[in-house]
């Protein structure tokens, strides 16, 4: 979430455990659904395997809301470095805090990775003993590799898009009651930009839970991981969602939240 308020007892080290743990829960069911639907396939024609992709955008969508609800009191609940450095940048968010932020955020998408991992060992041993094409569980790859500008141009509108909604919920002077309702609706945005805007590049929209999985990935020897296969496909869903984070929330304080009445 994009508040960069949180509960000013809470020490660095609370937060920072709050936001691996959110992550970690993100990766856990967003992770775990593409897994559902990537490893249990039948090879029918026209087979639709566990809902296909739309549970696929439901599934992060509810992770999204789940891993928010869960740090939002301690953290803030961003639980993406795309909102701690936009909040850093464009809202008074510690510079301090960053790093400890990102750093706790690809931990726990990195280890969220290997819990799913852990779980369907057996069915990767089934559908892919080589390990040569079932990286995508874990991590994005781009739909026209040869055209990285695509894939960039796609992480920054749907990052943006997501910042954008973001900023709209948590913002009291907007009338949204943000602290009950606003995780819900930051998971329906996140359902929807994956529905609009998830085939150019897997809609990361988030470098943690982008970059912990693919490192996991590098680690437990899948041979396609984006990271030491010499594709370089690690950049695009690093850089994209940092620069659409920060114009997601330009364009809201600008033109939005500018307008806005204080104390309302």
């Amino acid at each position: 979430m994009a508040d960069s308020s949180v509960e000013r007892e809470s020490s660095l080290l609370a937060q920072t455990i709050a936001e691996f743990l959110g992550t970690f829960v993100l990766i856990l069911l967003g992770d775990g659904v593409v897994a559902m639907v990537v490893l249990f396939h039948k090879n029918i024609p026209g087979e639709v395997v566990n809902g296909g992709y739309t549970n696929i955008t439901f599934g992060w969508g509810i992770a999204v809301v789940f891993g928010v609800y869960l740090t939002a009191k301690i953290s803030g609940g961003h639980i993406n470095p795309a909102v701690t450095i936009a909040m850093a940048v464009l809202r008074g968010f510690p510079w301090k805090n960053v790093v400890p932020y990102v750093a706790a955020q690809v931990a726990g998408a990195f280890c969220g990775a290997a819990v799913v991992y852990w779980n369907y060992r057996l069915q990767f041993d089934l559908v892919d003993p080589a390990r040569d094409h079932t990286a995508g569980v874990f991590t994005t790859f781009p739909a026209f590799p040869d055209a990285p500008m695509a894939g960039l141009l796609d992480q920054i509108i749907g990052t943006a898009l997501l910042l954008l909604c973001v900023c709209a919920v948590t913002d009291d002077r907007n009338g949204v009651p943000s602290s009950r309702f606003a995780p819900i609706l930051v998971g329906l945005s996140v359902v929807g930009i994956g529905m609009s805007f998830g085939a150019m590049h897997g809609y990361a929209i988030n470098p943690a839970r982008d970059f912990g999985p693919r490192l996991f990935t590098a680690v437990a020897g899948f041979q396609n991981n984006g990271l030491t296969d010499g594709t370089n496909r690690f950049w695009v869903p690093i850089a994209g969602p940092i620069l659409g984070g920060l114009a997601g929330v330009f364009v809201y304080d600008q033109c939005i939240g500018r307008f806005l009445k204080r104390g309302k």
